[in-house]
């Protein structure tokens, strides 16, 4: 071969192994979509999802503050005659320390590390003189079960703040709530064999409580093991949460991480919750919350409900959740009503959420009930303007992606969804929504598309006595 051939040659091969190497540098994802034929559809959405930001717990915490023995504006547990041993009842000191730091003009009552204290269930009230600081940087443990628990002392509560206004509450201490034999009572619902649900609720103390209390904030404190509700906010507002870890196994009963009711104008962020119920969950009466950076499951999600039972009037808006991952969760975000309510749930958005192998990854189920025998009723809590903006990730394939169980009578109206991509955590198949009375649109190319939501808006209304709250 001469040299004018060589170079030829050497020139082809080249451009070939260039074509071949920018082919194999292109990447591309089909999804075969269940019941719409054979041929493979390609996505335009970017896969994989982009992640959330992970939660940041403790991260942007600030270093321990230091205390001498001789600050007046400090209220050490031990100088009111807390042991700190576990086994001691120390109740009153924490009382008794609470009183004194109540009525001073600049207070921080201190559980000091390195000790365990013992607390009943206490009532702690206000208002006190001036905002107060309850740094808990040891750890602080219920009694041990319910044979543990004194007759005389409500079994609903634990550690109850009421008419509070400015507290935080900090530290890297510890609070457990000791559930395990809690949650062993035969009252409570256990999962059957075959998925039903048996026995019912029954009482059980919430670990922190807040009644009718204001300029709270939560900073990075670890909550262990709630026989209820770790955190429960009753008729509070300017709620600021950030940096939490809550924790208790996946198979403890209604165990919501935080649960806020009639409280408006909440901040929660940068927390880590993994637990046997919701994450999350918002209750009737609640407006302006806004849920940011959280790392939950598992769990059974972030929810907002369930709300109207027992025919009740529930109202909730101006609710965001965004920036988060939901992981081998239930459900991923999802609004509940009863059959037989009124009121409204508008004005949600749901944003910047990755899904990982979440059973229900976006849900409205306005036929929500504990048991199979709940009847049809025709009033309804109206649920409209929901927004899933930037929902990607995986869902377990035992059930559908998206659903959206509407009432009869009172339609949702002015869902909207934009870049969603839900695809199976195993298979290759991606399964249909699922839609009822929903009406609403596709911004965007979603994958699987929603087309069985109703385009425009409903004619009517039935329900002549819908409030827009």
């Amino acid at each position: 071969m001469n040299n004018h051939s060589s170079r030829v040659a050497f020139i082809l091969l080249s451009l070939v192994l260039f074509c071949f190497m920018l082919l194999s540098s292109v990447h591309c994802r089909t999804h075969l979509h269940k019941n719409r034929g054979s041929f493979p559809v390609e996505s335009h959405i970017s896969f994989p999802p982009s992640p959330a930001p992970q939660a940041a717990v403790g991260s942007a915490a600030a270093p321990p503050p230091s205390y001498t023995a001789d600050d007046p504006a400090v209220f050490d547990v031990r100088k009111y005659g807390a042991v700190g041993d576990g086994l001691a009842d120390d109740t009153e000191a924490f009382k008794a320390a609470w009183d004194s730091a109540c009525g001073a003009e600049s207070a921080t009552l201190l559980v000091p590390r390195g000790h365990l204290f013992l607390i009943q269930s206490t009532i702690f009230t206000g208002p006190c003189r001036a905002d107060i600081v309850v740094q808990i940087d040891g750890t602080i443990v219920a009694p041990d079960g319910p044979d543990s628990w004194p007759q005389r002392n409500s079994k609903r509560q634990w550690l109850i703040f009421y008419r509070i206004h400015g507290l935080s509450m900090q530290g890297g201490g510890v609070i457990d709530g000791r559930g395990e034999k809690w949650w062993e009572l035969p009252c409570k619902p256990h999962k059957g064999v075959n998925g039903s649900t048996t026995a019912g609720p029954c009482d059980s103390p919430v670990a922190i409580r807040f009644f009718m209390s204001s300029n709270l904030k939560i900073h990075g404190l670890k909550v262990t093991n709630s026989p209820q509700f770790h955190f429960r906010f009753d008729g509070c507002r300017d709620v600021n949460i950030d940096s939490l870890s809550i924790k208790s196994p996946s198979t403890s009963p209604n165990t919501d991480g935080i649960h806020i009711e009639n409280t408006n104008d909440v901040k929660i962020y940068n927390s880590v919750i993994s637990n046997g119920d919701d994450c999350v969950s918002i209750g009737a009466g609640c407006f302006n919350v806004d849920i940011r950076n959280i790392s939950c499951g598992p769990s059974h999600g972030i929810s907002i409900g369930s709300l109207g039972r027992l025919n009740s009037h529930a109202c909730v808006s101006n609710i965001t959740v965004r920036d988060s991952v939901i992981r081998r969760s239930a459900n991923g975000v999802r609004i509940k009503t009863w059959q037989g309510g009124s009121g409204a749930v508008s004005g949600v958005t749901f944003d910047n959420i990755h899904m990982d192998t979440v059973r229900n990854p976006i849900i409205v189920d306005q036929y929500y009930c504990l048991t199979k025998s709940c009847t049809n009723q025709t009033s309804a809590v109206y649920v409209s303007d929901v927004s899933y903006s930037n929902i990607k990730g995986t869902y377990d394939a035992r059930s559908p992606p998206m659903r959206f169980a509407c009432s009869e009578a009172i339609p949702c109206t002015n869902l909207t969804l934009s870049e969603v991509e839900l695809l199976p955590a195993q298979g290759e198949y991606v399964t249909d929504p699922v839609c009822w009375n929903a009406y609403g649109a596709m911004e965007t190319l979603t994958i699987p598309p929603a087309t069985c939501l109703l385009e425009g808006t409903p004619e009517k209304i039935t329900q002549s006595e819908v409030e827009r709250c």
